[in-house]
């Protein structure tokens, strides 16, 4: 059985939720001004990535804030992934829009299975983060070369 942490965890996962809500929200802004120069495909990329990254930041984060709420978190992890997803994926057409819509979704859904299971919650959410910067990197990287 693993003890969380006090408060001070608690407060930190809300920092961080927030702070990765800011960097979402400043790359789709990026995304919005340069969007003439991304293809379809390419957009599709930044959708899915975008909307699973997000399902499951939010959904990992609020269950270790949360860790008895499971049913209410799945909720939340899901929508806020099915809006992230599909706000990157109307930037582009339809198609781009339902394919980050129901990616998010089955990553919001999974994302607390995920936080149930997780022995070092430290470590974990720094592993998750270092896998969201390096897909933030390599789509900016992809959009420069496009």
């Amino acid at each position: 059985m693993v003890v969380r942490g006090g408060a001070v965890d608690n407060i930190t996962n809300l920092f961080v939720l927030y702070i990765d809500g800011w960097i979402v929200l400043c790359f789709f802004l990026y995304i919005k001004k340069v969007k003439k120069l991304i293809g379809f495909q390419l957009g599709m990329n930044i959708s899915v990535i975008m909307g699973g990254m997000g399902a499951l930041l939010s959904g990992v984060l609020l269950l270790q804030q949360f860790p008895f709420q499971y049913t209410v978190i799945t909720f939340v992890a899901t929508l806020a992934g099915m809006a992230v997803g599909g706000l990157f994926g109307i930037l582009f057409d339809y198609q781009t829009f339902v394919t980050g819509l129901t990616n998010a979704a089955f990553m919001g859904l999974m994302s607390t299975m995920i936080g149930t299971v997780i022995e070092m919650p430290i470590l974990f959410t720094l592993f998750l983060h270092g896998i969201f910067v390096l897909c933030l990197l390599t789509i900016s990287l992809s959009i420069y070369r496009a």
